[in-house]
């Protein structure tokens, strides 16, 4: 009786990783993908994450109790059905070791997905930096022009060219510096 017992629960705690480790698959396939996974697949990789700790709590204890069970000096477990509790105690270090592994796995996962949220708000921020760099240049030539201070041209048609010239260019020089880095 007791060993059917023994065996049925560990059996349902195998049944219930494995199903765990299916679900596992669905989320990995949208965690991996680029850019991110939305949250809500987030939040069921966290879901996964809580099961799988409420599961190692029931399952981790479950070879020592076996363990305890089979002593030769209590002499709980006559010697033929010792094989038969031997086959439970596999099962429940199976169990144990699938666990760890889909724990180890979920959160791998939930750590690459973080890393790519974290790299793609690098780009972002990269970009966002190049473009304020960018737009500081005429905001500064315009600025300085801005101030009625005489400069070359002053208050010429070639010296507004000149000055709109400068900012295309030293702009775009800036642009194109900034594209070939890869920053926008």
């Amino acid at each position: 009786l007791v060993w059917g017992l023994l065996d049925m629960v560990v059996d349902g705690q195998y049944a219930v990783a494995q199903r765990i480790d299916e679900a596992m698959d669905d989320v990995e396939d949208t965690l991996l993908e680029e850019g991110g996974a939305p949250r809500r697949v987030r939040m069921k990789g966290f879901a996964l994450r809580r099961g799988l700790s409420h599961l190692r709590r029931a399952v981790g204890p479950m070879s020592e109790v076996l363990g305890q069970v089979m002593r030769n000096d209590l002499g709980l477990v006559s010697e033929d059905m010792m094989p038969y509790f031997r086959d439970v105690d596999d099962h429940a270090r199976r169990a144990a070791d699938l666990v760890e592994q889909l724990r180890d796995r979920i959160n791998g996962l939930l750590e690459a997905d973080l890393n790519e949220q974290s790299n793609q708000l690098n780009d972002i921020t990269r970009k966002l930096a190049a473009w304020g760099a960018i737009i500081a240049v005429p905001t500064a030539l315009t600025g300085y022009f801005g101030q009625n201070l005489p400069y070359w041209g002053y208050q010429t048609f070639w010296g507004f060219l000149m000055s709109l010239g400068l900012i295309i260019g030293v702009a775009g020089t800036l642009y194109y510096y900034l594209k070939r880095r890869g920053w926008l």
